[in-house]
């Protein structure tokens, strides 16, 4: 009697819930007559010991997002799932060419298939449908949702990468001899419905039936696997990164070509290496922080940041050498051979009225040795004194020599006459000297000032001469770094920006 009174009850709920869900009086009888007896708990085979043959299949509807930061990948996909109930079968003819229902899923057996590598907070993020059941026994069952998955980022090519993200699929509880899975199309998910994603590009979605065994059970556990291969769309970042990148560091070389007198040479460099700083900073915020792999990008952005730290320092170096003086530094051979002459030559670089070549660099260096050899061949005295051959100090002093030698004579002669005169006529007084040679004292004296502020003034005018030689020697030195700096830094960064988009995958940009 409890019995009888349970299974009325049962069926007057069943009936009340799927009231809405029935089309009429024979689908209604149907239902009555399905789901009497049906146990929502029994696996749905005949023989036990058989397994039941699901067919599974994916229709991928779009990708939603793609979160490199937290390696998770969102998409919205529809199940299609296929089984066969021997419990559900019936005859048309029996209920007026009812061939179909649809009964909700919560009064069938449904096999509890859920992605593995799901990372929704409520694990399964599917929206139960009804279950379309046909008269032969087949289930249908196709619930739409939104999948949360886990996927590993890739960024070792980034932008020009492409990512393969996995949908592990598989029974929760059924080992592979109570359920096997069968995949529903050879190609993989159903992408006919796709809608494109702005940032990515669908290259496929293949599957693949996958059976292992554990070490703990005997049986085997089946999964089938989807594979979404996404490639992304590099326009976004082609312009937003790359771009700026080559301009900013362009912008680097043009520093380079900046006189050193203008004061925002080094002012310049240090802005773009900041500038520099900016864009990494952008790229890294995007990217996962993760030491497995290192972004194609952060590596171009590196090598150029590398090029303008270094130009930043040599920018100090030519700024140091620019305003150097022959009072504060002395310009070592070395510097003068490599920056003076050997690497203008093969810069094809000039001074003023003076044209460097390889025949005047030997010549230069053949003179000096000369110079060094005259200067070895002269006496101690004579290289400290640097003596110069027109204005020599012997010859004014021979000339005042031989005058002092005249006055001398002519005071001997008048004394001579004076003593001889002195004694045949002592009534007369002695004579003076003449004034002819007191104007030849004053004279020669005169002279001999003329000529010390004469030379004074040659060896002041010659020190300035040495002096702006010198600094135009450095200032040169710095013009010849500066050359060699933009030439070098130049071709490092065209062959940066060809190597980096040459090694990349796939540079098409779209």
């Amino acid at each position: 009697m409890e019995k009888h009174f349970l299974i009325t009850f049962s069926t007057i709920f069943l009936l009340s819930i799927c009231k809405e869900t029935t089309g009429g009086p024979q689908e209604k009888r149907l239902l009555k007559s399905l789901l009497d007896d049906y146990n929502i708990m029994n696996r749905p085979v005949l023989n036990e010991s058989d397994p039941l043959v699901l067919t599974f299949g994916v229709t991928l509807q779009q990708i939603i997002d793609v979160d490199e930061k937290n390696q998770l990948l969102i998409t919205c996909l529809w199940l299609n799932l296929e089984w066969e109930d021997y419990q559900l079968k019936w005859n048309t003819s029996e209920f007026n060419g009812v061939d179909s229902v649809r009964v909700h899923p919560r009064f069938l057996w449904t096999p509890d298939l859920l992605m593995y590598n799901s990372a929704d907070e409520k694990f399964d993020g599917t929206f139960q449908t009804n279950v379309v059941v046909s008269n032969d026994g087949k289930c249908l069952y196709v619930p739409p949702g939104i999948f949360k998955s886990t996927c590993k980022i890739d960024i070792t090519w980034f932008p020009f990468d492409d990512q393969l993200c996995k949908l592990k699929f598989g029974s929760w509880t059924y080992s592979g001899w109570k359920l096997d899975l069968k995949l529903k199309d050879k190609d993989g998910g159903d992408i006919s419905s796709f809608i494109t994603n702005g940032e990515w590009d669908l290259i496929g979605v293949p599957g693949k039936r996958n059976s292992i065994s554990y070490d703990c059970c005997p049986e085997p556990y089946v999964d089938i696997t989807f594979t979404i291969h996404i490639r992304r769309r590099t326009l976004y970042y082609f312009f937003n990164l790359i771009v700026p990148c080559v301009l900013i560091s362009s912008m680097a070389l043009l520093g380079f070509t900046l006189p050193p007198d203008s004061g925002e040479k080094l002012t310049l460099d240090v802005t773009i290496l900041l500038s520099l700083t900016v864009f990494l900073n952008s790229v890294h915020e995007k990217m996962p922080a993760t030491s497995e792999f290192f972004p194609l990008i952060s590596t171009y952005f590196n090598c150029i940041m590398m090029m303008v730290a270094s130009s930043v320092v040599l920018t100090v170096v030519v700024l140091n050498y620019h305003h150097r003086t022959a009072e504060t530094h002395v310009m070592p051979l070395w510097v003068r051979s490599v920056f003076l002459q050997w690497l203008p030559w093969i810069l094809r670089m000039n001074r003023p009225r003076k044209k460097i070549t390889r025949k005047t660099i030997m010549m230069s260096n053949r003179m000096k040795e000369l110079e060094m050899k005259e200067k070895a061949s002269k006496s101690l005295l004579a290289n400290v004194l640097d003596i110069d051959d027109d204005f020599r100090p012997l010859s004014v002093s021979g000339g005042f020599a031989r005058m002092n030698g005249n006055i001398m004579e002519n005071n001997v002669g008048h004394t001579h006459n004076h003593n001889h005169n002195h004694n045949h006529n002592h009534n007369h007084t002695p004579t003076p000297p003449s004034s002819g040679n007191q104007a030849n004292c004053s004279n020669s004296r005169e002279l001999q000032c003329i000529l010390k502020e004469i030379k004074y003034i040659t060896n002041r005018l010659r020190s300035r001469e040495d002096e702006e030689e010198i600094i135009s020697d450095w200032k040169f030195a710095a013009m010849v770094i500066d050359r060699f700096c933009l030439i070098t830094f130049t071709t490092f960064t065209v062959i940066t920006t060809i190597a980096v988009l040459m090694s990349a995958p796939h540079i098409i940009v779209k």
